[in-house]
């Protein structure tokens, strides 16, 4: 297969740039669910437009559904969780920290897929650890007790795990469905769970309402093409180097931080930065 290597360098820059419009909805103080369901309802619509349009067809429907339900419980966790910690904690710390859901995609490939671990990617899982305390460790430094920014971590954490969990059932779409059908269920069901939580209500910021809505619908149209680049490198090209190449996204998400906000880049954080880059480079391996 070829033409894989374009498909990740295209998700890479299209969801760096849809992860950095996660900083500018937490910079507005949008609504976090009325983001997300925007978010949700875009892609829904257009894979949905894809799908039926591309005139191509579903073998196994509950098979289908089962993935996409996997999928969207797991994405907009992921999704909610990334907005809440980057309202608690710089854009260059949790970018990098989140990304480091390659470490678990790793040892899930590992145990469960029987794919071997060269020794460089074991460094690598070492590295990776070691740039998620380092960066941790320089955000917390001179504080005491429990602290808002612990919460943020908290919501890293989260974020990580949902991020592990929607990547390998996004492997399973690829091996067993089709794509833009997996998407349109996918985060149809994303839409149906931010609307039965209760998530879509009206507060007394009604100025954010509007911001909140453009920039999720701003972030579906990016994530749809993305999502769907990611998805393509992976049918046509290695599971580890496409991860890797669209996972280092956060950085350019860290990059438009840096150049709109001026976030303060301590010489920790820049360190953690490289640590999450080089870990990825060498789980790849």
């Amino acid at each position: 297969m070829t033409g894989w290597f374009a498909c990740a360098l295209a998700a890479l820059l299209l969801m760096g740039t849809q992860r950095f419009l996660y900083k500018v909805a937490a910079e507005r103080s949008c609504d976090t669910m009325v983001t997300t369901f925007s978010f949700m309802a875009t892609v829904t619509v257009i894979s949905a437009l894809a799908f039926f349009t591309g005139g191509t067809g579903v073998g196994d429907v509950r098979l289908l559904f089962l993935i996409g339900l996997a999928n969207s419980l797991a994405f907009l966790t992921a999704t909610s969780t990334h907005i809440e910690a980057l309202k608690r904690l710089p854009a260059a710390t949790v970018y990098p920290l989140v990304r480091l859901d390659a470490v678990l995609v790793v040892i899930i490939s590992l145990l469960f897929f029987n794919e071997r671990l060269a020794g460089s990617q074991g460094i690598g899982v070492i590295v990776a650890v070691g740039a998620a305390v380092l960066v941790a460790r320089d955000r917390n430094r001179g504080q005491a007790g429990f602290s808002p920014c612990r919460g943020g971590f908290l919501f890293v954490a989260i974020a990580i795990l949902a991020g592990t969990a929607a990547a390998v059932s996004s492997r399973f779409a690829v091996l067993h469905t089709d794509k833009t059908a997996f998407m349109t269920v996918s985060y149809g069901l994303s839409t149906l769970c931010a609307l039965f939580t209760g998530s879509i209500r009206r507060t007394g910021a009604g100025r954010n309402l509007r911001p909140a809505l453009f920039i999720g619908v701003s972030m579906g149209i990016l994530n749809v093409v993305g999502y769907y680049a990611y998805l393509e490198g992976l049918s046509r090209g290695p599971l580890s180097l496409v991860t890797v190449i669209t996972g280092m996204h956060f950085v350019v998400a860290v990059i438009f931080s840096l150049i709109v906000y001026r976030e303060r880049l301590t010489p920790a954080r820049f360190a953690g930065i490289v640590l999450a880059v080089l870990s990825l480079i060498l789980i790849r391996s």
